[in-house]
């Protein structure tokens, strides 16, 4: 391992993504992740061949995020809510074009322009691809400053590896938050996989062309069906899903990002009063651990999932678990950051509740 030091969430992103080996970023300012920008404007301009533009809008950067990814060099762009919704439909030509990239959203409070609180309420964008049309981009959660190293690092690798855009999903209080971390060695470039399909002019070979335009129907329907034979495989070969005293629960909090460490506190509060209650903190939100909760669903009983939103990373437990067990829900949107007692208190009453219906 590298260096340890202690950042902020959005700078750990940004050294992160430069010792992955991004070399080229692109964003436009939205609070609050633009501590995240600042950095890599800095960062890039110290290392051989970094490009960094503020571009004139979401829209423009997304875009010179897709002309970048076709030379085959990592990439990255940021954002905070809003502006993610701006860049959807680029999201969705990286996706058709089979194009990898590296995206990080900030989330913030909404819908419309919202506040600049943490919030979780682009759960359904993130891990429904979010623009038009049949794709997928695969969803990180990091819940920790490591986490979020070690997941940027993993962002671009996966990007490469199945030439999709991997989204980074965080909030304002991930980027805000200091914590230390301990970053691995900056890799070597050259060391990267030689990439077949990119556009590096065409002096010698047959020429290459990377599209989304398929104008013959039957074409695009092929198209989509290899999109998604690839999604299949993804879903197959990643799973990340991390657990808390789950060993011995009757009842599980599902949680991730910020609402997993909130959640963790609330799990040893009811633990001191005896209740037999864990935790489990997806760190993939697309491909959701599905496996993994069938699973865990045959020997708890009831799931409590608290997110920092009305609730929408509960309907993807709920199919995950087949109707099998109880699935309950607990959320404060709009950027409200509840407290360990609180999500302890709401757990406490489901609890005792569940227990009397077991009984009669």
């Amino acid at each position: 391992m590298g260096e340890k030091k202690l950042l902020r969430g959005s700078h750990i992103i940004a050294e992160a993504a430069v010792r992955a080996g991004c070399r080229f970023y692109f964003g436009y300012p939205i609070t609050p992740q633009n501590e995240l920008t600042e950095y890599m404007s800095g960062a890039l301009a110290s290392v051989p061949g970094g490009v960094f533009i503020q571009s004139e809008s979401e829209l423009a950067a997304i875009n010179m995020v897709i002309g970048v990814s076709m030379t085959g060099k990592r990439v990255m762009t940021s954002s905070s809510s809003p502006g993610i919704s701006l860049k959807q439909e680029g999201i969705s030509y990286l996706a058709g074009q089979e194009l990898p990239a590296v995206i990080v959203n900030t989330m913030r409070g909404g819908p419309g322009l919202g506040n600049i609180a943490p919030s979780q309420g682009d759960y359904f964008q993130a891990t429904r691809g979010g623009g038009h049309g049949d794709y997928r981009t695969i969803v990180l959660a990091p819940g920790s400053g490591q986490e979020l190293a070690d997941f940027t690092r993993l962002a671009f690798d996966y990007a490469d590896k199945y030439r999709i855009p991997v989204m980074i999903l965080g909030d304002g209080m991930m980027g805000q938050m200091m914590e230390p971390v301990e970053f691995p060695d900056p890799i070597d470039l050259d060391s990267l996989p030689h990439k077949s399909w990119v556009l590096d002019g065409a002096k010698g070979r047959e020429s290459r062309i990377i599209k989304s335009l398929i104008l013959d129907t039957a074409a695009m329907e092929e198209h989509n069906w290899k999109l998604y034979r690839k999604h299949e495989i993804i879903e197959r070969e990643i799973t990340h899903v991390e657990t808390f005293m789950i060993e011995d629960a009757y009842m599980a909090i599902v949680a991730y990002g910020t609402a997993s460490r909130i959640a963790k506190g609330a799990v040893k509060k009811v633990r001191e009063m005896g209740l037999k209650v864990g935790l489990i903190m997806p760190k993939t939100l697309w491909p959701f651990p599905k496996k993994f909760f069938l699973e865990a669903g045959s020997f708890i009983t009831d799931f409590l999932v608290f997110e920092m939103s009305t609730g929408q990373m509960v309907e993807d437990v709920e199919l995950a678990l087949r109707g099998r067990r109880r699935v309950h829900f607990y959320g404060r949107p709009g950027g409200v950051v509840p407290t360990p007692e609180e999500i302890a208190k709401a757990v406490t009453t489901i609890y005792y509740r569940e227990q009397i219906d077991r009984r009669d």
